[in-house]
């Protein structure tokens, strides 16, 4: 009789199954390749040639001992601007190693950095960890102003030249009570530290942004000391996003995609974003499909499998932590784009609808500028675009919201929160008839 403390079955079936399911992964060879977040060798970088050129001519100049001037990139999701600048700042680091010169490169995301004070004292966390040393000054329970001085203190002490590079940029909103943006006030202290005495250091600031408009944003007095060098990422084209795959087939072993593969993939992901990130992504998620099928090679009904998939996890993602509020008016926004059959939806009739679904949803119900706020926060995720329409010369104005996505996918990921689940979709559609005849 088995000891009833003893797991060695249930560790002996566990270990069975992940080598049975090591013997069916026989289409991918190396998963990192297929890692969009994978910082790759510079010989995939395609597609790109204009943008890499502008900024390495940019940059160069600190093999020097100049200080680079402050960037400002911006496009898409997926364009390629972290890719190119990390691999940029990486052959100047190199470069450098052996001059007479100290260049660091510090990277922050601020997708996640909620205040002022938690960007400054990551970034003195970061110069600290490349220098091999400890920050002095906590990181909780003392004025922004002193993370600020042990900042500058870490710059002067190891490096000659430093270039920041702030990721997502305009995420980084900070306190609402502020006059102006964290990411303007950040921009303000980097860029003038140089020219005072609080930094002997050559600083240069890249920020990087996929909001074409984040500069509006930013304080007259950041604009006049920041003043960067611009370099737009447009989405990459059909053929630009194949090569980019032909650049990562090696991640499956010979023979394993059939020759329709990369081209439906590429053709999928210019058609909705032209974004890099979602092409490998696509490809990698085909491959894993095609592996648990049992299949001898990828094929096209994987690549629409993993459209699907990839399609809606991203949706599921997006909404799952937004606000029930903000779920409500993109239920509404996406239902009347849906009807419309262009993906577009005019502010007045999503209002209208959004009006129908807390009334039928016993939700509280804001204002139609409420609504068309919340509207503009979910542009940020790449979602929804926003755009200014006038009705004619003697009529006012409104906006019109685009989806990147299939509004059906929408509306399908935001009926799995339960509450939403209860409208009547027959219903609503007579609703959203009824405002757009």
């Amino acid at each position: 009789m088995s000891d009833p403390g003893d797991d060695s079955d249930d560790a002996g079936s566990i270990k069975d199954m992940i080598l049975e399911q090591e013997e069916t992964a026989t289409l991918i060879r190396d998963r990192t390749l297929l890692d969009p977040t994978k910082i790759v060798d510079e010989d995939r970088i395609v597609g790109r040639d204009e943008q890499l050129s502008s900024i390495t001519r940019h940059l160069r100049v600190a093999i020097s001992g100049e200080r680079p001037p402050n960037l400002f990139l911006y496009g898409p999701s997926g364009t390629g601007k972290s890719l190119i600048i990390n691999a940029v700042c990486g052959n100047i680091v190199e470069l450098t190693e052996n001059r007479d010169t100290n260049f660091g490169v510090f990277q922050m995301n601020c997708q996640n950095v909620g205040t002022l004070g938690s960007a400054v004292y990551e970034l003195a966390r970061k110069v600290a960890d490349d220098a091999g040393v400890n920050v002095e000054v906590p990181e909780h329970g003392i004025p922004t102003k002193n993370k600020w001085n042990e900042l500058y203190r870490l710059v002067n002490e190891h490096y000659d030249i430093a270039v920041f590079v702030l990721d997502e940029l305009d995420m980084l909103v900070g306190r609402r009570d502020k006059d102006e943006p964290a990411f303007s006030r950040l921009l303000y202290q980097l860029s003038r530290a140089g020219s005072t005495d609080e930094i002997t250091a050559k600083i240069s600031v890249a920020a990087i942004s996929n909001d074409t408009k984040m500069m509006e944003d930013v304080g007259s007095r950041a604009l006049s000391s920041f003043t960067p060098e611009d370099v737009h990422f447009d989405d990459y084209d059909a053929n630009q996003l194949r090569e980019i795959l032909e650049h990562r087939r090696d991640a499956f072993h010979d023979g394993a995609l059939s020759d329709d593969v990369l081209p439906l993939a590429s053709a999928f992901a210019a058609q909705t974003h032209g974004d890099a990130r979602k092409a490998i992504d696509l490809v990698r998620t085909a491959g894993s499909i095609a592996e648990r099928k049992g299949s001898d090679r990828v094929r096209e009904e994987h690549v629409r499998r993993a459209q699907d998939k990839v399609e809606k996890n991203r949706v599921l993602e997006v909404t799952r932590g937004i606000s029930t509020q903000k779920k409500l008016c993109l239920y509404a926004t996406a239902a009347v784009a849906l009807e419309t059959g262009n993906n577009a939806a005019k502010s007045p009739h999503g209002y209208t609808v959004y009006q129908y679904l807390t009334q039928a949803l016993d939700a509280e119900q804001y204002y139609q500028e409420t609504y068309v706020n919340k509207m503009k926060e979910l542009t940020t995720y790449s979602l929804v675009e926003s755009e200014r329409k006038s009705q004619g010369p003697n009529s006012g104005s409104y906006l019109e919201f685009t989806f990147g996505e299939d509004p059906a996918t929408i509306i399908e990921t935001l009926r799995e929160d339960s509450r939403l689940d209860e409208v009547h979709a027959d219903e609503l559609r007579s609703v959203v008839n009824a405002q757009i005849r």
